[in-house]
């Protein structure tokens, strides 16, 4: 073999081996060797090797594996306005001057470090390293093409909703000038959290949520609007007011009723005879009553025309008494009572409001809040907005229960006390319920028990007295004749008042 042909099959045989190890490691492809190379096994002279032999041809992936430019951008927005939210609502309004911004602080560093220089060097080709930034502060300093009227409007949308809801932000910068980019930053109030921020020409836009129920203040925003050039900014703050957020309600169906009920039409039929729907038995036929009230089996058996009796239809009145007295959070679940509270309340009111009863509302707590009885759906709503603020009362109670008015307390209206029943205080106003003859029904709310230490002898004694207390609270109401409902968060109200339908619930005289 002549070494030309031998050297022309070696250099062949060098490559399918690189071939084979490239594509068995996965690596980048093997370019076509340097020099003449034949083609062996049919491979078509000229193409790349990876490519003749079915090796991977695409190009390694880049390195960056981080966030983009814009989404940078905006985690670090949402990353300052988090900083802002915990400092606090800030207090003193923004300067409304122009003044320099970063970039002109920047060039001043720059100009200020090359004229030092020059000064301790004696090298006069340094100040020409600050002559750009100088130029360029001084134009900006000279610009009047900034805006004298700058100001900011915002729009929220909603101002009610639900817990978990998002709400939307939109706020417009109005100017008479030429401006430049917006750099916001947003401090909010408790109660919601920011979770999107989208940064026009002219209009910032946030995305809200709401945390939990209550009446809480948005916050404010600051916006940092920098000239054309980019080298000066001014501040503008725009308030964004404050926001209703109803409670998530319980799912709840059942609606107990007491044994009296008023005299007025409604969907819960009664023991006494009237014109409602549901046939409770059968009775002679008196002269002047209509035909089609004729039962016909019972007439054709006992030779005398029967007539349906029918039971009467009555609507019922209830009234949600809440204990604000406390609010406890659940350690393992970090549940609080209160917000449970006004969950549970909601999904009962809507239940009797559904059957068109009456319902009303006592909030006992630092600041005695009632509301009468009413029908109809906006009375869901005036209920829950008479309570919104009930975490603003901590710094008004007292020592004594309240008293509690009597317009607040229909005759004969079945009250339901949500209470997590860790306040002795609460057992004076049930009392009082008691006192004045309304059935009482008391739906117990779990506090969380406490958390306790393995081995702590001491915190195991406290949380034995802490059950006993509760279990002499609960016996105390059960020898007044109080049923007590425990109900248990996240599951349907209607588990705990299950057991309130065998019977109807009596009450007192007034």
């Amino acid at each position: 073999m002549s070494p030309e042909p031998a050297a022309d099959h070696r250099r062949a045989e060098r490559a399918r081996r690189l071939v084979a190890q490239s594509a068995a490691l996965g690596t980048r492809p093997v370019r076509r060797l340097a020099g003449p190379v034949g083609s062996p096994a049919g491979i078509p002279t000229g193409a790349p090797i990876g490519a003749r032999s079915g090796a991977r041809t695409d190009r390694r992936p880049s390195r960056r594996t981080g966030p983009r430019g814009p989404e940078r951008a905006a985690a670090r927005l949402l990353a300052r306005s988090t900083g802002a939210t915990l400092a606090g609502l800030p207090t003193t309004p923004p300067s409304p001057y122009w003044r320099p911004g970063e970039r002109a602080l920047r060039l001043l560093t720059v100009a200020t470090v090359a004229a030092v220089a020059a000064l301790a060097t004696g090298h006069p080709w340094l100040l020409a390293l600050a002559a750009g930034p100088a130029v360029l502060l001084a134009l900006a300093a000279t610009g009047n093409d900034r805006p004298s009227r700058l100001d900011a409007e915002n729009t929220v949308t909603p101002r009610r909703c639900l817990e978990g809801e998002p709400i939307t932000v939109r706020i417009t910068v109005r100017h008479d000038g030429r401006i430049g980019r917006l750099d916001p930053t947003a401090a909010l109030g408790p109660g919601v959290t920011l979770t999107a921020v989208t940064v026009g020409t002219t209009e910032v836009d946030l995305m809200v949520r709401a945390e939990r129920w209550g009446r809480w203040t948005l916050g404010s925003v600051d916006i940092d609007v920098y000239d054309a050039g980019g080298l000066a900014r001014r501040t503008v703050r725009t308030d964004l007011g404050t926001v209703d957020v109803f409670p998530e309600p319980s799912a709840a169906r059942l609606t107990p009723i007491p044994v009296r009920l008023p005299e007025r039409l409604g969907e819960h039929t009664t023991a006494h005879e009237g014109t409602g729907v549901e046939v409770v038995g059968v009775r002679p036929y008196v002269p002047g009553e209509r035909q089609r009230r004729i039962h016909w089996p019972s007439t054709t058996r006992r030779d005398a025309v029967q007539i349906n009796q029918f039971a009467a239809e009555r609507a019922a009145d209830a009234v949600v008494l809440m204990d604000t007295l406390a609010d406890f959070r659940d350690a393992a679940t970090g549940r609080s009572s209160l917000d449970e509270t006004l969950r549970a309340a909601t999904g009962l009111t809507r239940a009797y409001l559904r059957r068109h009863d009456r319902i009303g509302l006592i909030a006992v707590g630092g600041k005695l809040r009632w509301l009468t009885a009413g029908s109809g759906e906006r009375q869901s709503y005036r209920m829950v907005e008479s309570v919104l603020e009930v975490r603003q009362d901590r710094g008004h109670r007292g020592l004594l229960a309240p008293r509690l008015p009597v317009a607040a307390l229909p005759r004969h209206a079945l009250v339901y006390a949500f209470t997590p029943l860790a306040d002795q205080r609460i057992l004076d106003v049930l009392g009082r319920v008691r006192d004045l003859g309304n059935p009482l029904v008391v739906v117990e709310i779990p506090a969380g028990e406490p958390a306790v230490e393995p081995g702590d002898e001491i915190d195991a004694v406290a949380l034995r007295l802490w059950h006993a207390e509760r279990e002499a609270m609960r016996s105390a109401l059960r020898a007044r004749g109080v049923p007590v409902a425990r109900y248990t968060p996240g599951e349907a109200l209607d588990l705990a008042l299950a057991p309130l339908l065998r019977r109807r619930i009596g009450g007192g005289a007034r």
